[in-house]
C-alpha cells in the first residue's frame, strides 16, 4: 500500500471510529432512562403502586404543594399559591393558581383536585389507604373535600390528626395528583370513574405528555410546550426496560441510555471509578425488615420474636449485601427525624437466641418458612437470615416469589417470616411509618386492615396504639417529640413483629453530562429542569 493510500485508510478508520464515539451518545434533548419495568402495572393514580410509577405520574400531573428535595420539612408551593391551616386544626383551605392548563387544553380548577381526591376515596385500591386512615370514606368524602370556588378548594379532616401531615401526604402521594376530570369522565365505562382508560392513559398538567408504553418493554413522553412553569428544557424522556443490572453497566458504558435504576452492588461500585459517569444515593422513608406474624403460636410467643431479633446478623447484612440498597437502622421511624431515637444496638448473640428459644419450648429449635422477592437485597438478605437462623437451630425454607406472591400472603396473613420492605416513610413525620409498621387498632381477621403492615402480623398493643393517637393530634410539638419516643421504647421492650434491619436507600447511575437531576427521598423526582450540558 502506498503512503497517501495509508494515510487516507488511517484517516478514514479514525474518522469512523469519532463518528461512532458520537453516534453513541443519547440525543441532547432526550432522556433515556435504563429500569426494571416489573412492578409497572397501571399508570393510574388511585392505583399507581411502586416507586417506579411514582416518578412517571410525578411528570405527567402536577400536585398541590411539594416538598423540597433538600429539606423534606419545607413545602413548597405547586398547584396551590397559598394554603392555611384552621385554628383548630380542624380543616386546610388551598388557593389555586390560575392559568394552569390540562394536556387536553382544559383549564386546571379546584373543581378537579377535589374530584381527584374524591376519586382516589371512591374507587378505593391500594392508594386510597392513607386517605382512609385520615377518615375519608366513599360516603363523606365528597361533603369533605370540596371546592367553593374555581380558585378554592376546603379540605375538612373528618377525624382529629395533624393537618402538617396531610400537606406532607399531598406533596408526596401519587394519589393526591390533580386530574383532567373533564377528560377522564369521557372515557369512563360503566361508572368506573375512569380506571380502565387511566391503566394506559394519562389526564394530567405535568411537564411531560405520555405517548406510549409497552408493558416490559418502554414508555415515552414528550414535552408539553403549554406548561405553567415553562416548556421543560428536554424534548423526550424514553424508559427502557431492563433488569440485568450488568445491561444497564454497558448501556451506560456505551453510552446508550442516560440513568440507570436498579444496578446491583459490583456494578455500582465499579462504575464509581468510571469518570464519564456519576453516582447518586438518597435515602427513602422506607425500611427492610424481617416480620413474623404472630397468628403463629411460636411466633406470639415473646421469647421467639426475642430469639429471632437476636439471630438476625445486622452489621453482616448491612457490611455485605446492602450497600447501595439501604444503612444500617433498626427503629420503625426512620433516620432524621426529632423524634427518631438512636439506634436500639441489637445484636447477633447466638447463645442468647438458643436461651430464649429453650425457655419457651424449643431447645432443639423448629421449621419454619421465609416468604421473599427473589430480586436483590431481599433474597440476599433471607439468605444471611436463613443461615444464621439455621445457627440458632431453627430450619428455615426460603420461598422466593413475586410482590403479588409475598405481600399477598402478608395481606392475607397467611406466612410465618417475611423478608420485606415498607413503612410509609414518604412522609417526614413519625406517623407515617408507625401508622404503617405499629399501629393495628382491630386485630380481627375480618376487620382486613391491610394497608396497616401491623396488622398484617397480628401485632397489637393498645398501649402503643393510644399513645400514637394521642400524638397525632398533640400540638405541642416538644410533647408529641416526647410520645414518639416514648413509641419506640415501648416497641423494643414489647418486640414487635416488624424487626427492621436497614433504611432504604435509591442508587442511581447518571451520564457526567445531566444537570438538575436530584433524586427525591419520596420517589417524587422531577425532570422538568433535567438537561444536558
Amino acid at each position: 500500500m502506498k503512503l497517501t493510500q495509508l494515510v487516507s485508510a488511517c484517516a478514514l478508520a479514525v474518522s469512523m471510529v469519532l463518528s461512532a464515539a458520537v453516534q453513541a451518545a443519547t440525543p441532547k434533548d432526550a432522556l433515556i432512562i435504563g429500569m426494571s419495568m416489573n412492578n409497572l402495572l397501571s399508570l393510574d393514580p388511585a392505583n399507581a403502586t411502586g416507586n417506579d410509577v411514582v416518578e412517571i405520574n410525578a411528570n405527567m400531573y402536577d400536585s398541590l404543594v411539594e416538598l423540597d428535595p433538600a429539606n423534606t420539612y419545607k413545602v413548597l408551593p405547586a398547584l396551590a399559591e397559598s394554603w392555611s391551616i384552621a385554628p383548630d386544626n380542624t380543616s386546610i383551605t388551598f388557593k389555586i393558581r390560575k392559568g394552569v392548563k390540562f394536556h387536553s387544553g382544559n383549564p386546571l380548577t379546584a373543581q378537579d383536585a377535589a374530584w381527584s381526591l374524591q376519586r382516589v376515596v371512591k374507587i378505593n385500591l391500594a392508594l386510597a389507604s392513607v386517605w382512609k386512615a385520615y377518615g375519608f370514606t366513599p360516603k363523606n368524602v365528597e361533603e369533605k373535600i370540596r371546592a367553593t370556588d374555581a380558585q378554592t378548594l376546603v379540605i375538612d379532616l373528618p377525624e382529629p390528626t395533624d393537618p402538617n401531615l396531610v400537606i406532607y401526604t399531598l406533596g408526596t402521594s401519587v394519589s393526591a395528583v390533580v386530574l383532567d376530570s373533564k377528560k377522564v369522565m369521557q372515557n369512563e365505562k360503566d361508572g368506573d370513574l375512569g380506571r380502565t382508560w387511566l391503566t394506559t392513559n394519562e389526564a394530567g398538567s405535568g411537564p411531560f405528555v405520555f405517548n406510549e408504553w409497552r408493558q416490559k418493554d418502554v414508555l415515552t413522553m414528550t414535552r408539553f410546550d403549554g406548561y405553567w412553569r415553562g416548556a421543560p428544557k428536554l424534548r423526550r424522556v424514553l424508559l427502557r426496560h431492563m433488569t440485568e443490572s450488568q445491561t444497564l453497566r454497558l448501556m451506560l458504558e456505551r453510552g446508550d441510555i442516560d440513568i440507570a435504576n436498579g444496578m446491583s452492588v459490583p456494578d455500582v461500585e465499579a462504575m464509581k471509578k468510571n469518570p464519564k459517569v456519576v453516582v447518586e444515593s438518597v435515602k427513602r422513608g422506607n425500611v427492610y425488615y424481617v416480620a413474623v406474624s404472630m397468628k403463629d403460636p411460636k411466633f406470639a410467643d415473646k421469647r421467639v420474636r426475642l430469639a429471632i431479633r437476636n439471630l438476625i446478623d445486622y452489621k453482616g447484612i448491612n457490611d455485605t449485601v446492602m450497600p447501595n440498597y439501604g444503612i444500617f437502622h433498626q427503629r420503625p421511624v426512620q433516620l432524621g427525624l426529632p423524634a427518631t431515637l438512636p439506634e436500639p444496638g441489637y445484636k447477633f448473640d447466638v447463645p442468647a437466641a438458643r436461651k430464649l428459644l429453650a425457655e419457651a419450648g424449643f431447645p432443639n429449635g423448629f421449621k419454619t418458612t421465609i416468604r421473599v422477592l427473589s430480586d436483590p437485597p431481599f433474597i440476599n438478605i433471607a439468605t444471611n437470615l436463613q443461615a444464621t437462623l439455621a445457627l440458632g437451630g431453627i430450619e428455615a425454607a426460603v420461598v422466593p416469589g413475586t410482590g403479588n406472591q409475598v405481600y399477598g400472603a402478608m395481606r392475607d396473613r397467611n406466612f410465618e417470616i417475611i423478608v420485606g420492605r415498607g413503612g410509609g416513610g414518604a412522609e417526614p413525620h413519625p406517623h407515617s411509618s408507625l401508622r404503617s409498621l405499629v399501629y393495628n387498632p382491630d386485630n380481627r381477621d375480618e376487620a382486613k386492615l391491610t394497608n396497616f403492615q401491623g396488622w398484617r402480623t397480628s401485632f397489637i398493643s393498645p398501649e402503643i396504639n393510644a399513645l400514637i393517637e394521642k400524638a397525632e393530634v398533640e400540638k405541642d410539638v416538644k410533647k408529641q417529640t416526647e410520645m414518639y419516643q416514648e413509641v419506640q421504647r415501648l416497641y423494643d421492650s414489647q418486640v414487635g413483629a416488624i424487626q427492621p434491619v436497614s433504611q432504604m436507600v435509591e442508587t442511581v447511575v447518571l451520564q457526567k453530562d445531566i444537570r438538575n437531576y436530584r433524586s427525591h427521598p419520596s420517589a417524587t423526582t422531577h425532570w422538568r429542569d433535567v438537561y444536558k450540558q
